[in-house]
């Protein structure tokens, strides 16, 4: 392996390239890791989501914050960039998934993958901290829990498990998790602010456990390098070139060599590199199933917003995601929660339109709620105390829905588009999330004195719904004309690059996916012999059909 300039390359930093970082630093790989993003530290987040330039990830403009936005033709996308990728703004939320997502059957006849994973999970769960009850309860814990009574669900509710030091609120205090052997960590104070960045340093992101572990035992991370090709050798091992992100001029490009490359950008960033190497001919042997069984966790985001409530009821403190139950067996609802002054993404929201009609009958519904009441509607959408006025809903589920994405030429370059794929259409809107919405609404208003309304976004209305949860594409799969990778995470036709990250999530898993992720990468990287050992591991030959 010494003639590589690396042993391993790992293309992002999030919750399967940081386990990976980890486990071949571990088993004695030489490892770098490039991440487009750049690197926090916690004072360097910004204070609200006002602060575009620490918060947006828009390179090209000078922002080179946090929150990534895509837009395809059926589905918006949240997603994360920075060292420790999507850890560093997700809301700390990590449940397992029900036994419909270990049993879909894209998967379910390669292994019984409930019990395959189930250590995974444990290890999963102690390196990401997981507090497996959320411990406080206050006004918005309580309104959630009287939404889910008057749906009749109330036996579903529960506070979520997450991923947060909850020490003594604001103190430093040494490693709490890894025997000292991991960063100083700072208790909770409740903000509410974890999907801006946290600054107070209580949130677990990938920097305070993988990550951390991984630099310790030698592992190289990059940030703010953009892998622009995975070029296969004709020798064997992967070319692998960066150049700097959002480089208008200069991107000063870099290429390194490396036995083998793990793909772990993140279910948008691993699809799109794929999808642009298969076309160009630099891996020739990915499979034609690339892009089908795309994910978005047959997802919503509504909500309730009142005009005015009294600062004394607090709806911004606490964590991002305290609480949940069931509207019905395959849909899962969470509150959501900015904290103060962290209002932006305010500006998504609108009236909440029938989802089920087209898009003029849509735009006339709402032009009829502003008609009729134009000066509520105004206050309504006004984003001054946006995050205090309201509760976000994030609506979840496991049905089988899924899109197709490939690759088209716009404007001289090829971009990435969708189209519906296997199962049910992708929903552009959930009933179940606006009955949710209108529950929490009534709560609200009950526990205000002020009438409160139902919101949904201003995506809905156009037919596409908004996701945090993009998953799927590069699936795992028992031969390539069913999938991208087999089942130790290597990709078909090209055995010595893996995919470790959502994109090889087969199912939606109606509950946040990062446990998950994370679960996935452990298994995949515990079949990893160590460095100059021989590979128990099957070849491919023995699995494909």
């Amino acid at each position: 392996m010494t003639e590589f300039d690396e042993d391993v390359v790992i293309v992002g930093s999030g919750f399967g390239g940081s386990v990976a970082a980890l486990r071949l630093r571990e088993k004695g790989y030489r490892v770098r890791v490039y991440e487009a993003g750049r690197r926090f530290e916690d004072e360097d987040f910004a204070k609200t989501s006002w602060n575009l330039r620490r918060y947006l990830w828009a390179p090209a403009l000078g922002c080179f914050g946090i929150q990534r936005i895509h837009r395809l033709p059926h589905v918006m996308i949240l997603a994360g960039a920075g060292v420790g990728g999507g850890s560093l703004n997700y809301a700390n939320t990590l449940y397992e998934p029900g036994t419909a997502f270990f049993e879909d059957p894209q998967w379910r006849g390669i292994a019984d993958w409930e019990t395959e994973l189930s250590p995974h999970y444990r290890t999963a769960k102690r390196m990401l901290g997981v507090v497996e009850h959320y411990p406080h309860t206050g006004p918005v814990e309580r309104i959630m829990a009287g939404a889910a009574d008057d749906l009749g669900v109330g036996s579903t509710f529960r506070h979520a498990p997450v991923g947060v030091w909850f020490g003594k609120p604001g103190e430093r205090t040494a490693d709490p998790f890894f025997g000292g052997e991991g960063p100083e960590r700072t208790g909770c104070t409740l903000c509410g602010n974890c999907m801006v960045g946290c600054r107070v340093g209580a949130k677990n992101t990938l920097m305070k456990n993988y990550l951390a572990l991984a630099e310790r035992r030698g592992a190289v991370i990059e940030p703010l390098r953009t892998v622009t090709e995975v070029r296969e050798l004709p020798a064997g091992g992967f070319a692998v070139t960066t150049q700097r992100s959002g480089a208008w001029l200069r991107p000063a490009r870099r290429t390194v060599t490396t036995q083998q490359v793990v793909l772990a950008a993140g279910t948008w960033g691993s699809q799109q590199l794929l999808h642009r190497m298969k076309a160009s001919g630099a891996l020739p042997r990915i499979s034609d199933a690339l892009g089908q069984l795309t994910r978005t966790n047959s997802e919503a985001l509504d909500g309730a917003v009142a005009v005015e409530v009294p600062e004394s009821l607090n709806l911004a403190r606490g964590v991002a995601i305290t609480t949940s139950f069931h509207v019905d067996d395959r849909t899962h609802v969470e509150n959501v929660r900015y904290g103060p002054g962290s209002n932006l993404m305010g500006a998504l929201a609108t009236a909440l339109v029938p989802g089920d009609r087209g898009l003029a009958a849509r735009w006339g519904s709402l032009v009829g709620r502003v008609l009729r009441s134009p000066v509520r509607q105004l206050r309504l959408g006004n984003l001054h105390r946006w995050s205090e006025r309201g509760i976000i809903a994030l609506v979840m589920q496991t049905a089988d829905n899924s899109l197709t994405l490939s690759l088209r030429r716009r404007f001289g370059r090829n971009v990435m588009t969708s189209a519906q794929g296997h199962g049910e259409p992708n929903p552009s809107h959930l009933p179940q999330a606006h009955r949710a919405a209108a529950a929490i609404a009534a709560r609200i208003e009950s526990s205000s004195g002020v009438a409160a309304e139902p919101r949904g976004s201003w995506p809905e209305v156009f037919g596409i719904p908004l996701t945090a949860h993009f998953l799927g594409g590069a699936v795992i799969s028992d031969s390539p004309e069913r999938g991208v990778i087999d089942p130790y995470h290597r990709v078909w036709g090209h055995p010595q690059l893996h995919v470790v990250d959502g994109a090889a999530v087969p199912a939606n898993p109606g509950v946040n996916p990062s446990l998950t992720i994370t679960a996935l990468a452990e298994r995949a990287l515990s079949h990893w012999p160590r460095r100059g050992e021989d590979d128990l591991r099957p070849g491919q030959s023995d699995r494909a059909a």
